[in-house]
């Protein structure tokens, strides 16, 4: 139930042609007082629909706008969200353990040949999903900077 404080419920600003940019202003807004930060999802389409009483061709086109200045992009299964520095979307948990782990090979902690710590303790260690440490692993295996040995584990691949 929308409060006294939201303009929207006062009927301040929702007025006059062009809706679709005052949804795209107070949006805006918000994602710069950090109401939603990066990597965040917005609301879905319904959702801000309700909010602000107007039909959904009415949001995407405000959604578009915001999409077109960089601050938010569609992501599949996540919805629209709030871009960080650049106008890339947050990564995924996946891509931040690979890039964490890389960086970690690269400055020589993982050394050339050393094991890999187990999907266990990447679990443990990065609270994720084993599907979520498989994935980052396969990154780095098709990147050619870890070989799997069946029934040994991982290794950081040998430089030639």
């Amino acid at each position: 139930m929308p409060t006294a404080a939201d303009p929207v419920a006062a009927g301040k600003w929702l007025t006059g042609g062009r809706v679709y940019t005052q949804i795209a202003d107070r949006l805006r807004e918000q994602i710069a007082t950090g109401a939603f930060r990066p990597g965040e999802a917005l609301p879905s389409e319904a959702a801000l629909c309700e909010k602000f009483g107007v039909a959904r061709n009415t949001v995407r086109r405000g959604l578009a706008l915001l999409e077109g200045e960089g601050l938010v992009r569609t992501v599949p299964s996540k919805g629209r969200i709030v871009t960080v520095a650049g106008g890339q979307a947050a990564p995924y948990r996946y891509q931040v353990i690979a890039a964490e782990l890389r960086a970690r090979i690269e400055d020589g902690q993982l050394p050339p040949g050393g094991a890999l710590p187990s999907e266990a303790d990447l679990r443990r260690h990065y609270a994720a999903s084993r599907n979520t440490v498989r994935q980052a692993l396969a990154v780095l295996e098709r990147d050619g900077l870890v070989v799997a040995e069946h029934g040994r584990g991982r290794f950081v691949s040998r430089s030639e």
